[in-house]
This record gives structure tokens, C-alpha cells and sequence, in this order.
């Protein structure tokens, strides 16, 4: 295949030869993302914040964020909510969670309602809160006590100890109770103030104290995909993917385009090529049935992947054409012999620019026209002919084709003396041309598929 192929002009002219196919194609991809749609049902998602005072570094928020999605938390959550019809496990990926702006934490929750996505964020949020007091208290279980909470009960102790050797000791009668007093009011003063020290400098006091805020705002649409969105990326798809088919197709295409190639393929001369007016059933085959009129309303009886057809000269510039290949002919007879003309099936440019050729010629050289099956081709035995010419259309065979057709002249014992190419041009205005005149016709001008034996 060509370079043309990766051109955008590729894509502009399946767009405008196949807008049909196309169409059908995004219509049909459409209804599949409906019908996923009505499979996947709808989701709505609500979204809770959570404000962290204090000062928090990035790994810190990042590491909040990791607590509020826990399966501790989310499993203490779906307790509460007690949801029978959803799992733990789904549960888990239903919630989540993102660090945003000003050290706040976005609890998101996703569910069937939008009743139940904010009963399920805000219960997240309140679960995550309670979990991070008790992670900021040096306990992840009620009634534990250890670190600065348990230093604190052992100071609230020893203050008691102090009140109970302040009341035993004689109360101002010696200088000694005195002394002991204020030395034990002193001791309970500095521990207090220890406290109070040590309670400033804690790193999770400054951070405690997370508050939730607000509820959760009850979702106004579904959360993505929604169906709309299902039903254009299905037609975008189908689209897409026919496009893609047509390119992957023009990729692997074999057909020969050039007159070179196609003349190695048959292992003869080009004797020229041939403009025939295109009236745009050149490329579209016959048939008649439900599938020829399904084919004809997508557009898909004719090839896209042929080039425009090129503006030609008048009618007497074509009439040239023809009789140089007349020529060419006659210059490669040996004897003046009638000669067949090979068109293969389904070709309709090569097979009226066959009929066109056989007029031009007016019994010289006498030109007998036959179509072969390119599937199975099959060629009359050779009888009074000289050879055999083969007509044919530019990108429409591969060479494993035209080798078939080569061969079975071989079969038939007949010599391809010459290629003629046809190509579809746009006629200008028709405009008279002077002949000769001539009383004699064409002794044989058939067009009749070739059925095998002797002609």
C-alpha cells in the first residue's frame, strides 16, 4: 500500500465515502454504552471535610489520609451504618479519601442513593476523628493509659500523696511542720507546673482536636460514568475503531496500483493506459437481493480507498488514447487474426473500456471480449485467436489474482501479447467529433462469460 495511507486526505475520504457505515457504526456503539448503563447502575458520591488545626507537614497529611481509608475505620464505620446488602470489602472500595488545601482531609463516599453516600461519608469522617483522638492520646483502645497519660495519673497521684503528708503532719505547732509544709507545697507547685510544660510542648495536643465540617452535601448527580457519559464513549469508540479498521485494512491492502506492477503480475507489456468517463458505478458490483440494497444505503458496494477520479480531455483526446492502443495491437499480430479480450468479473471500468476498445478498433484488428472469474478463472481453448489481451482497472487485483488469470490464458493455450489499464476520469462537457465514415461494424463484439472449451 501507498504512503497516502497515513495522509489526514485517508481519513477525509473515509469520512466523506463511509459517513454512512460511520454513522451506523456510532449508533450502534451508542446503544452498547446505554445497555452498560442499565447494567452498572447509577453511583452517587458525597464528601466530607475534615479540618486538622495546627501545623502539619506533607507526609503527615499524606499519612491522615492513609488512617481516614483504614479497614479500621471503615469497618467501625459499616458497623454503625449496618448495611446488610454491601460487604466489608466493598465498603472499603467505596470510600476515599484526599489531602486538600489548609490541612484538611476530603472523605469521599460513594453509594447507590444519595441518601446513603452522605450517611456513608459522614460516618467515615466521624469514625476517623474518634480514631485519630484516641491515636493523639497514645491509646488505639478505650481505658489504656500509657506515656504522657500515665506520667500525668502518676502526678495526680503523688499530689494526693502530698495533700495526705501535708494533713498528717502537726499543723503549725512546730517549726519542723512548718518546714515540711511549705517544702511539700512547693513540690506539689512544681510538679503542677511541669504539667502544664510538658502539656504545652506535646506534639499531639497541637495537633488534637480534628473537627468535622459539617455534613456531607447530599450528591445533585451521579458520579462518573453516568449514563450520558457511557453513551457518547460508546459511540466515540465504535467510531474510532471503524476508522482505525479502515486504515488497518488500507495498511494490508495488496492491490496493485501502478501499470509496472500490474504488467509484471501478468508477465507481458503495458500497451497503454485508457480514460473511461466515471459515472460512479465504475467500482460498484451488481447483485440484486437484501444484502446488494444494504450494501448500496451504507455505501459500501464501492471502494474508498480509490483516489478521485482526475479531470480528462475531451472526448477526442480520449478517442486518441484508444486508437493508439489499436495500433500497438496491430503492430503485434503476426497475422491479421481475430484476438481475444480478457476483462476480469465485477471489473465494469475494464469491461466498458473494453466494449469502448472493440468500436475503436471496427474489425481491425476483430476483438472478442470475454470475463473470467478472478476466483476461479477459466479461459476459452484457443481456436482462430492470435493471443489474448487482458483490460483491467488499477487497484482492484493483487498479483496472486492477475497471476491466476495469467495462467489460465497459459491453460487456454493463448499468448498475453499486451496489458490495457483502465482508469475512471471525470468527463468534460461532451463536445462532437468528426469520424470517418465507416459502413463496416465490428464483425464480433461479445461480452459473455467464458464457460470453458473451444470457442
Amino acid at each position: 500500500m501507498s504512503d497516502d495511507t497515513i495522509r489526514l486526505v485517508t481519513v477525509g475520504r473515509i469520512l466523506r465515502r463511509r459517513w454512512r457505515l460511520l454513522a451506523l457504526l456510532a449508533v450502534v456503539g451508542a446503544l452498547v454504552g446505554y445497555g452498560a448503563s442499565l447494567v452498572f447502575p447509577p453511583r452517587y458520591t458525597a464528601s466530607a471535610s475534615v479540618l486538622l488545626p495546627g501545623q502539619w507537614e506533607e507526609r503527615e497529611l499524606l499519612t491522615q489520609v492513609d488512617v481516614a481509608t483504614s479497614s479500621t475505620v471503615v469497618d467501625r464505620a459499616g458497623a454503625a451504618l449496618d448495611w446488610t446488602d454491601v460487604g466489608a470489602g466493598e465498603l472499603r472500595d467505596r470510600v476515599s479519601a484526599k489531602a486538600a488545601d489548609g490541612n484538611i482531609i476530603k472523605i469521599s463516599g460513594t453509594a447507590d442513593t444519595p441518601e446513603r453516600a452522605q450517611q456513608l461519608s459522614d460516618r467515615v469522617a466521624k469514625e476517623f476523628v474518634a480514631f485519630a483522638e484516641r491515636i493523639a492520646g497514645g491509646s488505639t483502645a478505650p481505658g489504656a493509659a500509657t506515656g504522657p497519660e500515665a506520667l500525668r495519673q502518676k502526678v495526680e497521684e503523688t499530689n494526693r500523696r502530698i495533700s495526705e503528708l501535708a494533713n498528717a503532719a502537726d499543723p503549725g505547732r512546730t517549726v519542723e511542720s512548718v518546714q515540711a509544709r511549705t517544702s511539700l507545697e512547693k513540690l506539689r507547685t512544681s510538679l503542677e507546673e511541669a504539667m502544664t510544660k510538658l502539656d504545652e510542648a506535646d506534639p499531639a495536643n497541637n495537633k488534637a482536636g480534628m473537627i468535622v465540617m459539617g455534613p456531607a452535601a447530599k450528591p445533585a448527580g451521579e458520579a462518573p460514568p453516568t449514563r450520558t457519559q457511557l453513551i457518547v464513549a460508546g459511540a466515540l469508540l465504535f467510531f474510532l475503531l471503524a476508522v482505525i479498521g479502515h486504515l488497518v485494512a488500507a495498511r494490508t491492502n495488496r492491490r496493485l496500483r501502478t501499470e509496472g506492477e500490474i504488467a509484471a503480475a501478468l508477465g507481458s507489456a503495458l500497451l497503454g493506459t485508457v480514460d473511461v468517463p466515471d459515472d460512479r458505478r465504475g467500482h460498484r458490483p451488481q447483485g440484486r437481493g437484501p444484502r446488494a440494497w444494504i450494501r448500496r444505503l451504507l455505501g459500501t458496494d464501492t471502494r474508498w480507498d480509490m483516489p478521485a477520479p482526475q479531470k480528462s480531455g475531451d472526448e477526442s483526446g480520449r478517442q486518441i488514447r484508444y486508437g493508439r492502443v489499436c495500433a500497438r495491437v496491430r503492430d503485434l499480430l503476426p497475422l491479421p487474426r481475430p484476438l481475444l479480450v480478457v476483462v476480469p468479473e465485477g471489473d465494469e471500468i475494464a469491461r466498458r473500456a473494453a466494449v469502448q476498445l472493440v468500436a475503436e478498433a471496427r474489425g481491425n484488428p476483430l476483438l472478442r471480449v470475454v470475463e473470467v472469474a478472478v476466483d476461479r478463472p477459466l479461459v476459452p481453448d484457443r481456436d482462430t485467436e492470435s493471443g489474448a489481451l487482458v483490460v483491467l482497472s488499477a487497484g482492484s487485483w493483487t498479483a496472486e489474482e492477475l497471476a491466476g488469470i495469467a495462467e489460465a490464458c497459459a491453460d487456454g493455450r493463448h499468448e498475453v501479447l499486451g496489458v490495457v489499464v483502465a482508469g475512471p476520469v471525470r468527463a468534460r462537457p461532451h463536445r462532437s467529433v468528426a469520424r470517418p465514415a465507416d459502413d463496416a461494424t465490428p464483425e464480433l463484439a461479445v461480452r459473455g462469460r467464458a464457460t470453458g472449451g473451444s470457442a
